[in-house]
């Protein structure tokens, strides 16, 4: 007979872990918050601060991945207070953006939350067998992963329901890519020299063209929208679908929440794709943590720029506290979007939102100087310009995302 299990628990090492973990889930609260401060960005701050605090690596690491967690539930919160387009524009909205314009964006944050917090209690159980089985097809998904990353746009342009949109569609997926393969390799000197151009980037295509598009707009209309109206059975299955989604993003470069959440749309009725996508990417955001942290482990290769941060800054790559870090993150994330986002959405509403679609416009603008400087500011007017091409053509946004799987398409 198997002698039984003892499990050992240290008072003074957990009470640290947790420390470390609610120290590090303020920092991603804080940066959550912030609209247009990319997470990999984030990651990089951390990375350069990180080294300078006194502290275990294994603990400074589980506060930097706690931070990532948090992060992943707290920036769907300014996602979905700002940038809201007049009503009229609706029709070509981000699916959170509708949501609030319907008064439903206090569901829209609670669907966000349990869309994240299912997706780590899902992923944890999951990782094992999903790496197993990853590590076996991965050198075979590396060596075509061109051809790979070819039949992912194909599908996404396949997916868009008119001639009209899929021509906007691939006429963006072209321009992104032409910018990627220009800006990505760039290192331009800056203020804060833990930058890179991901933030003038993104923000330019994804950030600045929904908040121009706002300041026509008329603000937040009234909110009292608490019921969740999605079925118990299709919100887990689709936190389920967005977590195994999430694996993807997770080991394959190139592959991002967007475009794991418009595949994972295949499985919600069409009722409930507005709803569904919020769900599913939440749950695609979150879940890619723990599948990035085993990604690590597995194949050496981190996915993230927080696990990009763990690996530099040398962390031991203990799994079981890591991940009771990533849990309780979890936890904490859950409760904090909870309290703060519809206090974020009433704070919004009430104030003039023009001037608050100017304001974070400057603070995108500012954001990519101090990240990548002068360059990042010609960067992010380019991007800009180039963000404002779906929706003008009524494509989806996610053929942006060209700007890194183009250049990683083509070899460049």
């Amino acid at each position: 007979m198997a002698a039984p299990v003892e499990v050992v628990v240290e008072p003074a090492l957990t009470l640290q872990l947790l420390a470390w973990v609610l120290a590090g889930s303020l920092c991603g609260t804080c940066s959550g918050l912030v609209p247009g401060l990319h997470a990999n960005n984030f990651a990089l701050v951390l990375a350069g601060i990180a080294p300078s605090v006194p502290g275990p690596p294994l603990f400074v690491g589980c506060a930097m991945l706690a931070a990532g967690v948090v992060h992943t539930f707290l920036n769907a919160v300014p996602a979905m207070a700002l940038g809201v387009p007049d009503a009229e524009m609706a029709v070509t909205a981000l699916p959170g953006h509708r949501l609030v314009l319907e008064g439903r964006g206090p569901e829209a944050i609670r669907l966000s939350a349990l869309g994240s917090v299912l997706a780590v209690l899902a992923a944890v159980p999951l990782a094992v067998p999903v790496t197993r089985a990853v590590t076996v097809v991965y050198p075979t998904l590396r060596a075509h992963l061109s051809v790979l990353l070819a039949t992912i746009v194909v599908a996404l342009l396949a997916s868009e329901p008119t001639w009209r949109s899929r021509l906007g569609g691939l006429l963006s997926f072209g321009l992104a890519t032409g910018l990627g393969a220009l800006t990505l390799d760039l290192s331009p000197a800056a203020p804060l020299e833990v930058g890179g151009t991901l933030a003038p980037l993104f923000a330019g295509l994804f950030g600045a063209p929904v908040l121009i598009d706002a300041v026509r707009g008329s603000g937040i209309p009234r909110q009292d929208g608490l019921e969740i109206t999605m079925s118990r059975g299709l919100l887990g299955g689709t936190a389920v679908a967005g977590t195994l989604a999430g694996a993807a993003v997770g080991y394959l470069p190139g592959i991002t929440a967007a475009i794991a959440a418009v595949a994972v749309l295949v499985v919600v009725p069409a009722e409930a794709s507005d709803r569904g996508y919020i769900v599913a990417t939440s749950g695609v955001d979150t879940a890619n943590t723990v599948f990035a942290l085993f990604a690590l482990v597995a194949i050496g290769q981190p996915r993230t720029g927080v696990l990009v941060a763990v690996d530099s800054l040398g962390v031991p790559l203990e799994i079981p506290i890591l991940l009771a870090a990533v849990l309780l993150a979890g936890l904490v994330g859950f409760a904090l979007i909870l309290v703060v986002g519809d206090a974020y959405l009433e704070f919004v509403g009430r104030l003039p939102y023009w001037q608050v679609s100017a304001a974070v416009l400057a603070v995108l603008l500012v954001l990519s100087f101090l990240f990548t400087g002068v360059v990042g500011i010609a960067i992010f007017l380019v991007a800009t310009a180039i963000g404002l091409v779906p929706v003008r053509l009524r494509a989806r946004r996610v053929h942006l995302m060209g700007v890194l799987i183009g250049p990683l398409m083509l070899g460049i």
